[in-house]
């Protein structure tokens, strides 16, 4: 089971989590990071370096951003990956 970028990432963008991902699934959207599902490996790293709690387990996605999961999938088909810290959009 993969992990899941949900709302609080959007317009804030840290990247914090990009850096200590082993396998390197994180890509990089317009507004907001996104996790590709097939490409994590469930270790955990990235949940305590998000500042803004914004990372969960698909299992522990909370109600109101179910549709994270899904857009997790399809945004991360057409972005970049992103594999180093860059200034997040909250601090612009």
């Amino acid at each position: 089971m993969p992990h899941i970028v949900c709302e609080p990432c959007n317009n804030c963008k840290y990247t914090d989590c990009v850096v200590v991902c082993p396998v390197e699934c994180f890509y990089e959207g317009e507004t907001m990071l996104y996790i590709q599902p097939d490409e994590c490996i469930d270790c955990e790293a990235c949940v305590p370096e998000c500042p803004v709690e914004a990372i969960f387990h698909e299992d522990n996605v909370p109600d109101e951003w179910k549709n994270y999961i899904e857009i997790n999938a399809e945004k991360s088909q057409d972005a970049p990956v992103i594999t180093e810290k860059k200034e997040p959009l909250a601090d612009s």
